[in-house]
């Protein structure tokens, strides 16, 4: 059994020996003063490639340009659309959720400023959870219009497959002769 002392001792016998560094002279000048700027594949620097990209960032909807002087959303109308969220669950209603959009937005009215403006700017405020991915999945600039963006969403969140499943079962309705309407 080895005690402390001679373990340290092994342990500093088994370590690699120092290694040599060359003294560096600072009186010699330097050969290549700036440091080499390598080019990428695509003919840019490593500092332009670290640059936060900016394209591809957009909007999906595109809001018209507001003229008005001293334009602004006031913070109540912002909760009040907030306060009825959509999140895409199966049991909501898009329809539901758009007539109650449009009620809440029908409430304010800005000078010069068109009312599908407004509606297309609160817009994303009212969405949330799968809603909000789909929204977010939508190309950029790709919605231009209020009419644009109610066919998209009412086509992503009620199909028209949807409407045809719903019509085929309330007509293909069948109350057996033992049961009543309430059970059927």
């Amino acid at each position: 059994m080895r005690t402390r002392s001679q373990s340290r001792n092994l342990n500093r016998q088994q370590q690699a020996p120092p290694a040599f560094v060359e003294p560096f002279n600072l009186e010699e000048p330097i050969e290549n003063p700036a440091p080499p700027v390598a080019m990428m594949d695509n003919n840019r620097t490593m500092a332009q490639l670290l640059e936060t990209p900016t394209e591809g960032y957009e909007d999906s909807i595109v809001v018209p340009e507001i003229t008005a002087y001293n334009f602004e959303l006031k913070h109540g109308l912002l909760t009040l659309v907030q306060n009825k969220q959509f999140f895409g669950h199966d049991k909501e209603d898009p329809h539901a959720h758009i007539r109650y959009f449009n009620k809440i937005t029908s409430t304010m009215k800005f000078p010069n400023v068109p009312s599908t403006s407004v509606k297309l700017m609160l817009f994303p405020f009212s969405l949330e959870g799968a809603a909000r991915i789909w929204l977010e999945k939508e190309p950029p600039r790709s919605i231009l219009t209020w009419d644009d963006l109610v066919s998209k969403f009412i086509n992503k969140f009620f199909p028209p497959s949807k409407t045809t499943n719903l019509r085929n079962e309330i007509t293909r309705f069948q109350q057996r002769f033992d049961e009543t309407f309430y059970e059927a």
